[in-house]
């Protein structure tokens, strides 16, 4: 029986994600019965990386200005430094993001998408890891930074790179249940 009937997942992402870190969360979601949608301020596929290389294009489901955050139970980040620095200045992104904050729903965040959360105004107080080139922009927005594959903060799991999703899948399927799962009972 899948663990996550019902429940809708919004995937935000632009050119420059890094593949595996939108596509392995996003299919092991699925594969659970959640319901995945990207989100992205582009209205046309968008470019994934290997690091440095362009890989595959993702269709986008849904364009961020018709997306609303009360239609979702999740929010997954994948990273990509291109990917992150594009989506942290845009207003919309940001107020997208502190939606699912104040709302207390699950976010799993992967490499440089913690850069979204820094935007945001959302670190002061809060542990986590990132990609680590991040951590002395975590550190300066009041947020504390740690070298390990997962790190878990209420409603938030973070992890640094793709090396650590087979960590990170396991993790943010027990924040949703813990979190999103339990909220609808």
């Amino acid at each position: 029986m899948a663990r996550f009937t019902d429940l809708r997942v919004a995937v935000l992402a632009t050119d420059g994600f890094e593949e595996m870190e939108l596509t392995h969360p996003g299919a092991a979601l699925t594969k659970e019965g959640a319901w995945v949608e990207v989100i992205s301020p582009a209205d046309r596929p968008i470019q994934a990386f290997n690091h440095l290389d362009k890989t595959i294009t993702v269709a986008v489901d849904m364009k961020l200005a018709d997306a609303r955050p009360e239609n979702y139970d999740a929010l997954v980040l994948p990273g990509g430094a291109l990917n992150a620095d594009a989506l942290r200045t845009l207003p919309e992104v940001q107020t997208f993001v502190r939606s699912f904050q104040e709302a207390g729903k699950p976010m799993a965040v992967i490499c440089h998408a913690p850069w979204l959360l820094v935007s945001a105004g959302l670190v002061r107080g809060r542990t986590l890891t990132s990609y680590h080139t991040l951590q002395d922009d975590i550190r300066n927005a009041g947020g504390k930074w740690r070298d390990t594959a997962v790190v878990n903060d209420d409603n938030w799991v973070t992890s640094r790179q793709p090396s650590d999703l087979p960590a990170f899948i396991p993790a943010m399927f027990e924040l949703i249940e813990r979190t999103a799962v339990a909220a609808a009972r």
